[in-house]
């Protein structure tokens, strides 16, 4: 039987439990972040947009490397998408890049160059969600901005015992109207920020530190002791496998490349071209295996064989029809965003003199 917001709410006032996390942070909290020294709107929908799936000390050296070389959205916006995927490169879920590279530009056009601080208008713009709008909201103009992400729902779902899927509407729905319900009308930065320190350093997934938890006394995981049982966990399903073939076409000057469609695995990347298994098996004798490599993606593994033409052996078309494929020079690689594997690939391959450089 599901239960009324007022039967979670009653566990601890809103008053008291925003002050409870704010004195902590105060104290305790995270408060020397580089995006956290001026609170510009534009350095936090930066991190807002890199923190998103991945951690903070992963982040912040491409954050600063990120600011130096854009250091304002008008600068940014007036990029090219090679730039911007250059500079992402490595960060992983590049949708990532290209929305924020979109979201300057309809920054500029549309605002000004000035990022709104209304929810409505926040997110009308590329690549800004409830939580990244909330979080723009509490962290660069301490206001009332409503956030829910990993943290924030692991501990919910302990200081209150939500049991269950956390993922159905439903409970994204209670949690949700529980944040809104526990954001506080003023220090919302400190309050946000503390949610997630809590989260991040206290309640984490394994081994949490209630000992030094100051929601301790009201929660009602401790309370029933199911701390270790929540947030219940779905059993994942295995991860598929799939293979991919791509081409090694090189000579002293550089590679063979080819841009990624903007959807898709390694969108708008250049990347070693990738071949069709029927192509590679109706020309085989055309073909010799020059490696293989080996990537993890969030919905698959993938196992790839890179193959290179045999030496007097006619060369077999093999780009689609809207594909952009080019001549990378050697010297231009770094100018360019390449997949984490293909750039790896790519430095344990380069021809001497340049595998010595």
């Amino acid at each position: 039987m599901q239960q009324s917001l007022e039967t979670f709410t009653a566990v601890l006032s809103a008053e008291q439990f925003a002050d409870t996390v704010i004195q902590w942070q105060k104290q305790h909290g995270r408060n020397d972040l580089p995006w956290q020294t001026d609170a510009d709107p534009y350095h936090v929908l930066v991190s807002e947009l890199m923190l998103q799936q991945t951690q903070v000390s992963t982040v912040i050296p491409y954050f600063q490397r990120w600011l130096s070389r854009f250091p304002t959205v008008q600068q940014l916006a007036a990029a090219s998408t090679d730039e911007v995927m250059a500079l992402w490169q490595g960060l992983g879920y590049y949708s990532r890049a290209r929305n924020l590279h979109r979201a300057a530009q309809q920054i500029c056009r549309d605002y000004h160059g000035n990022i709104p601080s209304e929810a409505n208008e926040l997110r009308e713009i590329a690549g800004i969600g409830a939580y990244t709008a909330g979080a723009i909201r509490a962290f660069a103009y301490d206001r009332d901005g409503v956030i829910v992400d990993g943290n924030v729902k692991r501990l919910f779902s302990r200081f209150f015992a939500i049991a269950g899927d956390l993922s159905t509407s439903a409970q994204q729905r209670l949690l949700w109207q529980l944040a809104e319900h526990y954001t506080p009308s003023s220090n919302n930065r400190r309050y946000a920020q503390g949610l997630l320190d809590l989260g991040a350093t206290i309640c984490t997934p394994r081994q949490p530190q209630c000992y030094n938890c100051p929601l301790k006394p009201n929660c009602q995981a401790v309370k029933y002791d199911r701390v270790d049982e929540l947030p219940q966990r779905k059993t994942k399903a295995a991860i598929p496998t799939r293979h991919g073939i791509f081409l090694w076409q090189v000579d002293q000057h550089g590679v063979l490349l080819e841009q990624r469609p903007t959807t898709g695995i390694w969108p708008s990347l250049w990347c070693l071209p990738e071949l069709t298994a029927d192509s590679v098996s109706h020309a085989e004798a055309s073909f010799s295996q020059h490696g293989t490599f080996k990537h993890t993606f969030s919905h698959y593994k993938l196992i790839a064989q890179v193959v290179t033409h045999k030496p007097n052996q006619p060369h077999v078309a093999h780009a689609s029809a809207t594909a952009i494929q080019r001549q990378v020079q050697w010297h231009e690689l770094s100018n360019i965003g390449l997949p984490a594997p293909i750039a790896k690939y790519l430095r344990q391959h380069l021809p001497s003199p340049l595998s010595n450089t």
